[in-house]
């Protein structure tokens, strides 16, 4: 552990552990409606699930290298870590139980009915045993497992009906999975919205599945596994297409070693004994749950309520506005004439995509280069990318097929761009291309010209509607030369670029923001930090925090998930607040301030102050000089840091708190959809169009 830090620092798992306890209180607050109550519970699972893939699957790697290294934050092994991971994970597990089962109490007035077998009237067990017998039962792979039938191969989060079976005074167990071409859930005859889950069928009708065996335990199960694989630690043939190891190394993951049981009944001492052994766990790594294993489901539910139901159950819909930035004329031209900002999904991302379709078919447009993570599975910009490069123009994009668990997507696209006759690069060994930057190239008369993109979230159209997230369109020429050197800087692999304007991870983007900080620190308690990001671990940025604050600097952090950095802490942290904020949408921007006044910077970008962001990952952030735009980002700051219901502020112990209510409610999500819907008489950007129509 580094000197000195262990006072003001905390373990990055059990960060993010309480980051997702906030999740999950979200589920709790009585004020939200049942069903989006409900989502959140699934969301809380869902992130449970990636944690144990991802964070604890690189613990496990760790300790089966022989790592005994303290973490330089928190001073705890790998060893150590795991086990106050299964300490804290235990009593979330009860607490999504209590909150799940009560959400789903208070829908059963409502018709909206989850039920167990033994709930089902007469008729619906006829329903269900005739749907079962027709539909699922011709479907279904069971085996045993004895000398002749080895243990299966148990997959990565699907769900399998496990039994004890007896015969001829001989005990076998009996495995059937339950398969993913089948719906979940089976929805009962009737107007309401009556269902049982489809592990509970099976389950019920092992007899007609073993005939021959007495069944003497019945259970579900769900084996969460390691998909903490890199692309990067495989043996790579130069000369191979990237895209073909990535496919060898999707197939890796899906066996690798488990790292989490999940059951729904308890299970008999020799049954656990078996799975332990054959998955190579320990009895603390097994989970009972009692609520459903994959709850993707609810989302399907929301999409069959009439739309009656929706007023009580739902949040009424929001759909991002059209921007008040941006005028029915051509794009490409008001940007020419000032900067235009999008905030998602307040707004709507429909320009950035008109700028691309008004791209593929101008004839001044010469290339169109893009870096690309996360696509949605539909999306129209792969459409108007492919046809700029059959109008002729040059397009280039690097897209990044390490994206975690998008993999297989990214590999579809860049596939579907390479036909269309886009130049596609992958880009580094060992650093992982996130950077969110678009550039667009065009002749005006002699002179070659560029409008720059640049974001903080993903080109991707359905997370830019559940997202917060913020879309900088620019024509100054210096940014744009900056940006032009930077894709030069992808294309032949360079990553030790020089930019003037740009702050690039991983040579600058880290280095600029520490100088920023000490610019603050020579003000003393005249310097002024605001800094909005997902996540915070970078040890030489959080003692460089600590540095600031116990200078006099005033920092405010909106973190809205793991933070390292313990705030208030005495002579350490004093004069640092950490605010955290989960609510409708996923707080994904990230603004980087320093100074007020004249002397402010403020930097957008695609970057968190962690490690793997500043050191292992291409992130570009880009300076605001607008002025209006400037004052916009201050004002999205100050509504967030003044919200007082859905904030929480973090504790010197690490523990959050909800903020107090001083005067009226603010929700700072819900304050930027009413500025989105209401024009005010006298505006911010009315400012703005008053300027672009003078």
């Amino acid at each position: 552990m580094s000197k000195g830090a262990g006072r003001y620092t905390q373990n990055r798992e059990l960060s993010w552990l309480r980051f997702n306890q906030r999740v999950l209180e979200e589920a709790q607050d009585l004020t939200v409606p049942l069903l989006e109550r409900m989502k959140f519970v699934a969301i809380f699972t869902s992130n449970l699930d990636e944690f144990f893939m991802i964070r604890v699957g690189s613990l496990y790697d760790m300790i089966m290298l022989g790592d005994t290294s303290g973490d330089c934050r928190c001073g705890m092994t790998p060893k150590e870590q795991l086990s106050a991971i299964y300490d804290a994970v235990a009593p979330l597990y009860k607490e999504r139980d209590y909150t799940y089962n009560m959400i789903k109490k208070q829908l059963s007035p409502y018709g909206v009915c989850g039920l167990s077998f033994k709930e089902l009237e007469a008729s619906e067990k006829k329903y269900v045993k005739r749907y079962f017998k027709e539909q699922v039962l011709p479907v279904l792979s069971p085996q045993i497992v004895d000398a002749n039938h080895p243990f299966p191969h148990l997959q990565n989060k699907e769900l399998y009906v496990i039994a004890n079976l007896r015969i001829n005074d001989k005990n076998r167990i009996g495995i059937v999975p339950v398969p993913q071409y089948i719906s979940d859930i089976l929805y009962l005859p009737g107007h309401d919205i009556r269902y049982i889950r489809m592990e509970k069928v099976i389950m019920e009708y092992l007899e007609l599945i073993f005939e021959n065996y007495e069944i003497t335990e019945r259970n579900y199960i769900c084996v969460t596994r390691n998909a903490d694989i890199s692309p990067d630690d495989e043996a790579f043939d130069i000369n191979e297409d990237f895209r073909i190891h990535m496919r060898e190394t999707l197939h890796k993951r899906r066996r690798m070693a488990a790292v989490r049981l999940e059951i729904a009944n308890t299970l008999s001492k020799e049954m656990e004994e078996l799975l332990c052994n054959k998955l190579q766990l320990i009895p603390k790594q097994i989970f009972k749950t009692k609520v459903p294993m994959k709850l993707d489901y609810i989302f399907s539910i929301i999409n069959k309520l009439p739309e009656s139901m929706k007023k009580s159950l739902v949040e009424v819909p929001f759909s991002p506005q059209p921007s008040r930035m941006v005028q029915d004329t051509s794009i490409m031209r008001q940007i020419r004439r000032k900067d235009i900002l999008l905030s998602y999904p307040y707004e709507s991302m429909e320009p950035f995509l008109q700028l691309i379709k008004e791209a593929s078919v101008d004839p001044n447009v010469l290339t169109i280069k893009i870096t690309i993570y996360r696509l949605a599975r539909k999306t129209r910009l792969v459409e108007y990318l492919c046809a700029a490069a059959e109008n002729g123009k040059e397009v280039t994009v690097l897209i990044e097929l390490r994206a975690r668990f998008d993999e297989q997507n990214n590999i579809d696209w860049s596939e579907r761009l390479e036909e269309a006759g886009c130049r596609i690069i992958y880009g580094f060994e060992n650093y992982k291309v996130h950077s969110k930057i678009c550039q667009i190239t065009y002749r005006n008369w002699n002179e070659i010209n560029y409008i720059t993109q640049i974001g903080t979230g993903n080109y991707n159209e359905k997370t830019a509607t559940q997202y917060t997230d913020i879309s900088f369109m620019t024509a100054n020429k210096e940014i744009g030369e900056d940006a032009a050197n930077f894709f030069k800087n992808m294309s032949i692999g360079n990553l030790e670029g020089e930019y003037k304007h740009l702050i690039v991870a991983p040579t600058s983007f880290k280095k600029t923001i520490l100088e920023l900080i000490e610019r603050e620190m020579k003000k003393g308690d005249k310097g002024r930090i605001i800094m909005k990001m997902n996540s915070v671990t970078d040890i030489d940025f959080i003692h460089k925090i600590a540095e600031a604050s116990q200078a006099g600097v005033k920092i405010d952090m909106i973190v809205r998930g793991i933070c390292c950095i313990l705030p208030e802490v005495e002579e350490k942290t004093e004069n640092l607040k950490v605010t955290s904020i989960v609510g409708r949408y996923l707080e994904h921007s990230r603004i980087f301030s320093f100074g007020t006044g004249e002397e402010q910077k403020i930097y957008i970008g695609s970057a968190d102050m962690m490690t793997r962001n500043t050191e292992k990952r291409v992130e570009v952030a880009c300076p605001i000089y607008d002025k209006d735009l400037k004052e916009y980002l201050n004002h999205m700051l100050d509504v967030l840091l003044s919200d007082n219901t859905k904030a929480r502020r973090m504790l010197s112990d690490g523990s959050y708190v909800r903020k107090e209510k001083q005067g009226e409610e603010r929700i700072a999500q819900e304050i930027f959809m009413q500025e989105a819907m209401i024009k005010p008489k006298e505006s911010f950007f009315q400012k703005i169009l008053g300027k672009l129509k003078g």
